[in-house]
């Protein structure tokens, strides 16, 4: 029996403007789906949309629309942007289906029968655009801490769930599952941020709205949003259905992919839940990161919007699934950028992949009339690629496993490159001018041959075009030699296939000329002003909390494996030294920060950062084009002396 593995992601918020950020995130599971089916795993991948709240209730107002006649509409282009990208989900789950809300209506009972949610009322504040209830201390400069917009105070009865008195279950569980919460960071923020300052309850129900699942027993209240959505991951599998195999089948999840704005929801709520219900709990939560934008987050909200309908109608979908996989390494954020996708293209599919195909099967043609030729002595060279391609494969499993899918795509065009260097090395054209180099010809040109196609099946599960393309020009059918056990053995492409030279896999792209032509396709995006919008007043008591030094940089070193994150050690006069973790790596080099006055947060609670404990923060502005400079003093002070 094929062993299961069942991936998620988020179901998404429906937007009215599709951008690349929400492709990104399917992208990635979609190719982890792939990557599991290659090596023989029973998949089912999940993936839907959240459609309640008091948010979408009020757009429908707005365009004088129902509820449902609005997300109708926005479905239906998520649906056609993933036919585009050709994400291979198994299944789509909508929580406006009715399969959905039963679920949710039995799960919210069965909670508040056992005691687990209890009736109240609610005043606080509430972030409409991420149906999210803060607490006044979780708020950043009085705006929501996730997208920084202005929350509503909230008044109103509701029903609670007794999260607070989960937090040691919650702990121990995070403690005796260290894979639980991927990257290691995201768990770091729950522990320090929502866990340990106190686990307070949730909020599970509104009044104040009718756009959501009625709580059966009790019609003026419609679930919140998080109880919701959440728990669609169960309702999609049939559970407390009439029909639950494949929740018997797929359940416990193996990896639930998520943004990492949401990462509270499914690492807390959704385990609690889970163990109120008596449920196995998913085997990883993974928070991928944010794909930025000249280094502003790629948001509707921030006007920075990627069309990846228009990228993929004319740079094909391979090269943006390719882009978007490579160039972003997971759980950590990436950039976004025209001239680096160009560049991509280029490099990477064009030149590396696409010349070594081309020249192989040319080679092939013109020496051996299209016949693949039999594999010879081997030299130290062929010996060489042979353990190259072996070393690839496993490492390249052993990264997809944990789906760093940019390390293992580097591996791959290690390969790729090392297979052109190769060609330059034995000099194929020197070797078909000498009768009695013949088969040592035949020899190199096999394995270039072998080395494209164990390539093009690594490349499966990101592209979806470029392996078939390969296989054609290399006479390779797809079966037995395409599948993930024709990579244990190198050799096992046949001699005398026939191969057959094609359409160019990506052509080059005229750099220059095609960044003044995406001006007109692709806009820019907008720019925030400087500084952004003014913050909530404050008075003078609250600013007089804030304790603000002097302190001189004596040490600094880089992070390591943190490209952002500088470590400065900094004298603050009669307060003795500090350590302090800042993300100015990109615009400072630690020999540039040793000897400078900065001006220090002194009084800000310590915070682990990297597995280093930061105390404190140093302040700095930034621009609009995201250039970062530390604020400075006028004049000679002393290290220590306060910021009035």
């Amino acid at each position: 029996m094929k062993q299961t593995f069942y991936i998620t992601t988020p179901i998404y918020y429906p937007s009215a403007k599709l951008h690349i950020g929400h492709a990104y995130c399917s992208v990635a599971a979609d190719t982890m789906a792939r990557y599991k089916r290659l090596r023989g795993y029973d998949v089912y991948f999940l993936t839907g949309t959240d459609e309640h709240g008091q948010k979408i209730e009020r757009k429908a107002k707005e365009q004088g629309m129902t509820p449902q006649q609005y997300v109708d509409g926005i479905v239906a282009g998520i649906l056609e942007l993933w036919e585009l990208m050709e994400i291979t989900n198994d299944d789509f789950i909508r929580t406006t289906e009715p399969r959905h809300q039963r679920v949710v209506q039995q799960i919210f009972r069965r909670l508040y029968e056992q005691g687990d949610i209890y009736k109240g009322q609610y005043e606080g504040w509430y972030c409409t655009p991420c149906e999210s209830f803060w607490t006044q201390s979780q708020l950043h400069d009085g705006n929501c801490p996730d997208c920084g917009r202005p929350v509503e105070r909230a008044h109103e009865d509701a029903y609670f769930m007794r999260l607070s008195q989960y937090a040691d279950w919650l702990l121990d569980y995070y403690n005796r599952h260290p894979d639980f919460i991927q990257p290691e960071s995201r768990k770091n923020e729950m522990i320090q941020n929502f866990i340990k300052p106190g686990l307070e309850d949730l909020c599970v129900s509104r009044t104040s709205f009718t756009w959501g699942i009625p709580v059966d027993f009790d019609p003026g209240h419609v679930v919140y949003v998080w109880v919701d959505a959440l728990s669609n991951y169960i309702s999609a599998l049939g559970y407390l259905s009439d029909d639950d195999s494949l929740f018997q089948k797929y359940w416990p999840a193996d990896i639930h992919l998520v943004g990492k704005e949401i990462v509270r929801f499914h690492t807390i709520v959704w385990p609690i839940m889970l163990h109120a219900l008596g449920l196995a709990q998913p085997k990883q939560v993974y928070g991928h990161g944010w794909l930025a934008l000249g280094g502003a987050r790629i948001a509707k909200s921030t006007g920075n919007v990627v069309d990846p309908v228009v990228l993929v109608r004319r740079y094909g979908l391979d090269a943006i699934r390719y882009f978007l996989l490579r160039e972003m390494p997971m759980g950590a954020d990436g950039d976004f950028s025209n001239p680096a996708l160009l560049s991509r293209i280029n490099a990477d599919l064009a030149n590396d992949l696409g010349n070594l195909l081309s020249r192989t099967v040319a080679m092939i043609e013109k020496y051996f009339d299209g016949s693949l030729p039999a594999c010879g002595a081997l030299q130290q060279v062929d010996d060489d690629i042979r353990n190259l391609a072996g070393q690839t494969v496993q490492q390249y499993a052993t990264l997809m496993d944990s789906m760093q899918f940019s390390v293992a795509l580097q591996h791959v065009w290690k390969l790729i490159g090392e297979l052109n260097r190769y060609i330059d090395l034995n000099a194929p054209w020197a070797l078909a001018k000498d009768e009695s180099q013949k088969e040592r010809l035949g020899t190199v040109l096999y394995h270039l041959a072998e080395g494209l196609r164990i390539v093009s099946v690594l490349l499966t599960p990101v592209l979806c075009h470029t392996p078939k393309a390969i296989w054609t020009q290399l006479g390779v059918d797809e079966g037995e030699l395409t599948g993930w056990e024709s990579l244990g053995t190198f050799g096992r492409l046949p001699a005398g296939t026939r191969v057959r030279k094609g359409d160019n896999l990506f052509p080059r792209i005229d750099i220059e000329k095609e960044l003044e032509e995406l001006k007109s396709v692709l806009p820019a995006p907008q720019q925030p002003r400087e500084g952004g919008p003014l913050k909530p007043e404050i008075d003078y008591e609250q600013f007089s909390q804030l304790d603000l030094r002097l302190a001189k940089v004596t040490a600094c070193e880089k992070v390591p494996k943190a490209d952002k994150l500088l470590k400065l050690t900094l004298d603050v006069g009669a307060l003795g030294s500090r350590t302090v973790v800042s993300g100015i790596a990109a615009h400072y080099t630690a020999q540039q920060m040793v000897g400078k006055t900065v001006v220090l947060v002194a009084n800000l609670k310590p915070a682990k950062l990297r597995g280093i404990v930061s105390e404190g923060m140093i302040l700095a502005a930034t621009d609009s084009a995201g250039q970062l400079k530390l604020v400075g003093i006028d004049g000679e002070l002393a290290d220590g002396a306060g910021v009035n």
